[in-house]
């Protein structure tokens, strides 16, 4: 009994061993890391230090345009096709106070734990074949209306670069289009209609066709210069230049046989460069309080059009006052006829002019879209004239403190430093500036995605104080002629067609303030005190004397691309 009793306490003995050896190992086998799931490396994980580089210095992207985005001359300049792209929020073409298009707390567009924004296997958000943001096989900068780095369009500045001077007005596909490419590399592009709307060649030109039969030809040459001709002679060459470290543009126009020249001074906005009007001559401080202020008595003016082809074709759309109890008003219409002039000749030219009477015998200028005629109404030049009455008391402001760095030599390289123009709002975004003469031909769509057209002597009334994602600004049509978009419409026009309108009215009224010193005394205009006009330094430009036979050229080869466009698509092969 005894033994059995003692065989039953050493089997107890073992159980209990077993079990405390078993605990044992169980716990040691909890302490062994695991080899079939080895833990990830840090290294391997997305830095988000590394890209908050860019949020830290929005400069980079943003407040300094001359980093990337096309300072004139620079190696950063985006030539058309280049690495740039051209939404407003992108790396460059910010708008001021972002970062390189990013988002509040994000580092460089990117967000939280990726790095710089990019796919695996892409650079810089591109898409697989894309530059720095832009969609795959896009002309970077080139969505309508971007104002720099737009395919065709942009000005030019020392150094050859593109600068922004008149973007958007390359030839980009319209919505719903179709392109087709020639043989010989050429591509003609086709709105939704199936009209021919625009042929880019494989030289590197851009024609334009107009909704009134005009046609715009731009060429980058290889020296930097840009060309835009407009057909007959007509058109300008501009370059870019540098006085006292800032960037300037000498634009040589050549109309009806003569040649002449405009400066323009650089500057940014929203990393983007634009070109603003300097006056060639400034007047003495009486004589702009002179043209500011109402005269003693209204006066009767009489212009001498009346056996002027332009007037009569416009007479139903544009009417002088019957008369002028300020100065601001006479070069209200002063400015008027000088684009209406314009637009006539251009269209003869083109051999677009319409008949007197169109067939549902309305006449050829009445007012735009399928709307009844109007007319430019006295409210309306009311309007126009307290622009120009603005621009007469900035002028004189401008004349009594001028730039000095006016009378600075000029040069065609750029200044030491990264920095050559300032950051400022473009005129055309000014609120106290909101109406806009039209001075050229302009395409726009309609709020049904329709397209239309602006043609100079149409008045616009800019709606948005900042530019959308394409860089446009809604504007009402305030008045139009006939088949141009309705009056009463909403249309996006690009800024950089803003500011190219605003300059044009600045120039007009510096020249029509000199016509009106003419005229003191004389037909019905009282004497006031001398005009006492004296160079402005900064305005200086003398004409390129080339450009009458640079135009003739570019017009001979756009004639050639569009043979070959045509034949093409007679034989079948466009």
């Amino acid at each position: 009994m005894a033994h059995i009793n003692g065989q039953k306490r050493r089997t107890k003995s073992i159980l209990l061993l077993i079990i405390l050896f078993s605990m044992a190992g169980f716990a040691i086998a909890q302490q062994k890391p695991s080899k079939s799931a080895p833990a990830p490396k840090p290294a391997a994980a997305p830095r988000p230090a590394a890209a908050a580089k860019p949020a830290a210095r929005p400069a980079a992207g943003a407040s300094r345009p001359a980093a990337n985005a096309s300072r004139p001359g620079a190696p950063g300049g985006a030539r058309p096709g280049t690495a740039t792209p051209g939404k407003p929020g992108a790396t460059t073409g910010a708008r001021p106070g972002t970062a390189a298009a990013t988002r509040p707390g994000t580092a460089g567009g990117t967000k939280p734990g990726a790095s710089a924004g990019a796919k695996p296997g892409t650079s810089a958000a591109a898409k697989p074949g894309g530059a720095a943001g832009a969609k795959a096989g896009a002309t970077t900068g080139a969505k309508g209306g971007a104002a720099a780095n737009a395919k065709a369009g942009g000005g030019t500045a020392a150094g050859g670069k593109a600068a922004g001077a008149s973007a958007s007005k390359g030839a980009a596909r319209p919505a719903g289009g179709t392109s087709k490419v020639t043989a010989k590399g050429n591509t003609h592009n086709f709105n939704a209609s199936g009209k021919k709307v625009s042929v880019e060649t494989k030289s590197g030109m851009t024609i334009n066709h107009g909704a009134h039969g005009e046609r715009r030809f731009e060429t980058r040459r290889r020296d930097g210069t840009r060309v835009v001709g407009y057909g007959h002679g007509r058109g300008y060459a501009e370059r870019g230049y540098y006085r006292g470290g800032h960037p300037y543009m000498r634009r040589s126009y050549y109309y009806g046989g003569h040649s002449y020249a405009y400066a323009y001074r650089g500057y940014y906005y929203g990393g983007n460069p634009y070109y603003g009007y300097v006056p060639a001559v400034y007047y003495g401080p009486a004589y702009y309080g002179w043209a500011y202020n109402p005269w003693p008595a209204p006066v009767a003016y009489g212009w001498g059009w009346g056996g002027s082809p332009w007037y009569g074709y416009y007479g139903g759309y544009f009417a002088p006052a019957p008369v002028y109890p300020y100065p601001a008003l006479w070069l209200t219409d002063y400015l008027l006829a000088a684009n209406l002039q314009a637009a006539y000749e251009a269209q003869a030219a083109a051999g677009a002019l319409n008949v007197p009477a169109t067939a549902d015998g309305q006449p050829a200028w009445g007012g735009g879209g399928d709307e009844a005629p109007t007319t430019l109404t006295p409210e309306l030049k009311e309007k126009i004239a307290q622009e120009i009455k603005m621009q007469i008391a900035e002028e004189k402001e401008a004349a009594a403190h001028p730039d000095p760095a006016a009378s600075a030599p000029v040069s065609s390289t750029a200044p030491a430093g990264e920095k050559t123009g300032p950051d400022e709002t473009p005129a055309a975004l000014d609120p106290n500036h909101r109406i806009f003469v039209v001075s050229q031909v302009v395409s726009s769509t309609n709020p049904d995605s329709t397209e239309c057209s602006l043609s100079p002597g149409d008045i616009l009334s800019r709606v948005d104080d900042t530019p959308d994602a394409d860089n446009n600004v809604k504007v009402l049509v305030a008045s139009s002629q006939k088949n141009d978009c309705a009056v009463g419409s909403q249309v996006p026009v690009s800024l950089q067609d803003l500011q190219d309108m605003h300059n044009d009215f600045r120039a007009k009224i510096s020249e029509g303030l000199g016509k009106l010193a003419e005229n003191q005394g004389k037909n019905g205009i009282p004497k006031g005190p001398p005009a006492a006009s004296k160079p402005n330094p900064a305005g200086q430009a003398q004409p390129d004397l080339t450009v009458a036979d640079t135009l003739k050229a570019q017009e001979g080869e756009a004639g050639q691309a569009e043979k070959e466009v045509q034949d093409a698509a007679s034989d079948g092969g466009g």
